[in-house]
């Protein structure tokens, strides 16, 4: 039997399964490569576009400021305290009454100050006569020595014309030696008499000076002191410095007043101040004269800081506003109205309107809405200054550009927004 050739049989060089499984792994590897490289990877949060706002950055007038709430005062207040303490034994007036300055509101009884009164003003009347009468003594003295010199004169005019006669007669042998000694003795006597009074005088008028002095001196101290001690007595008088109006007036009467104790205080009505607290981060911002403007019913009237309180409590601290030009018509004391205090000039900057989102990012990023407004991204940007309207952007968006400004509290801090 002729067998035939054997036929060759051509082997397959990519067989099916191989295809696939090469196939797969080129899958495999793009999927890789596309997770690791090319996938986006950023979170993403879907969102109704209804339910944020969206605002534009643009280039505006910006004016750095504060609100603050101001409280209407009177532009002086002057404080009454009891000097001296005592019982309330009567009132003259109410609370809210019109004074003039020196007016009484009050009158406090308080007997151990009026008996001590009573005392020192005798025991000081007592010394003051005492010194009187010194004093009365002294001019006494003074006008027995000058009538003593003038009785020696007298008689020294005297006794010398006696003695000139018989000195002339004692010459002529006239009378007898022992007349005409005796003559001259009483003579030259009065004469002593006489130096002896005026170097008296002399010494007595030198220490009466001094002592009149020193009584005077006496005098005038304890006169001073009695009207001390009146005042202190008036002092049971409360009166009023100032004219103004009473107010914080509280009292009854039979209740006791302790020395120092507040009474009232009268306000000066000769015009208004505003009081308003700020933040103690302001506190080396603020300065005397820096200006600002209250709102009244819709006007806005220019004030400026007349006096800085720099104690601060509770986080804040004081300041006192006058006006600088018009006071508003019908201003009551009390009063609480808005007030902007300025920290800058008008300037033109990027600006976008206050909103949520401030409270979540601290104003390092935002989210800016893509152009074609599906969706919203985070960005990076640097905030400066701001008031109540809107924030000053330093860096990071340019005009035209739109940003969610609304909360971000239930977004999560996710990198994209998609809008629905």
């Amino acid at each position: 039997m002729v067998m035939g050739m054997d036929r060759q049989i051509e082997k397959k060089r990519w067989p099916l399964k191989k295809v696939l499984y090469l196939t797969g792994g080129a899958v495999f590897l793009i999927l890789i490569l596309y997770l690791f490289f090319f996938r986006d990877t950023t979170s993403r949060l879907y969102v109704e576009k209804e339910r944020v706002t969206i605002a534009i950055a643009e280039r505006a007038n910006f004016q750095e400021f504060i609100p603050l709430d101001g409280t209407v005062l009177p532009i002086k207040t002057v404080v009454i305290d009891a000097v001296q303490g005592g019982r309330v034994e009567k009132i003259f007036v109410e609370d809210g009454a019109m004074l003039h300055s020196g007016d009484t509101i009050l009158k406090l009884s308080n007997p151990s100050v009026e008996l001590d009164y009573m005392y020192r003003e005798t025991q000081m009347y007592d010394i003051i006569n005492n010194l009187q009468n010194t004093k009365l003594n002294i001019e006494q003295t003074k006008f027995l020595r000058e009538k003593e010199i003038a009785d020696l004169d007298y008689k020294i005019d005297k006794t010398k014309t006696d003695f000139d006669l018989k000195e002339r007669f004692h010459k002529e042998d006239l009378i007898s030696d022992k007349e005409f000694e005796d003559a001259k003795r009483e003579y030259l006597s009065l004469i002593r008499q006489r130096n002896i009074s005026v170097r008296s005088q002399k010494h007595d008028s030198i220490f009466n000076v001094l002592q009149i002095i020193q009584i005077k001196q006496s005098i005038d101290r304890l006169t001073k002191n009695l009207a001390l001690l009146k005042e202190n007595l008036g002092n049971l008088y409360i009166r009023v410095p100032f004219s103004g109006q009473l107010s914080n007036f509280d009292c009854e009467i039979g209740e006791t007043k302790t020395t120092g104790q507040n009474i009232g205080q009268i306000d000066v009505r000769d015009g208004f101040k505003i009081n308003g607290k700020i933040d103690e981060r302001y506190i080396t911002r603020v300065f005397k004269g820096q200006e600002g403007e209250l709102d009244f019913n819709g006007t806005l009237y220019p004030i400026q800081i007349h006096k800085i309180y720099t104690k601060v409590s509770s986080g804040s601290f004081e300041v006192d506003f006058i006006f600088s030009r018009n006071i508003p018509e019908n201003l009551k004391i009390g009063q609480t109205l808005p007030v902007q205090l300025k920290f800058s000039g008008v300037t033109k900057c990027i600006v976008i309107p206050r909103g949520g989102f401030y409270q979540e990012t601290g104003g390092n990023w935002i989210y800016v809405v893509d152009p074609g407004e599906g969706l919203a991204y985070k960005h990076n940007i640097r905030i400066g200054r701001q008031n109540t309207n809107s924030y000053e952007v330093l860096e990071g968006l340019s005009p035209g550009q739109k940003v969610v400004v609304s909360s971000y509290e239930s977004f999560g801090g996710k990198d994209k927004l998609i809008f629905k």
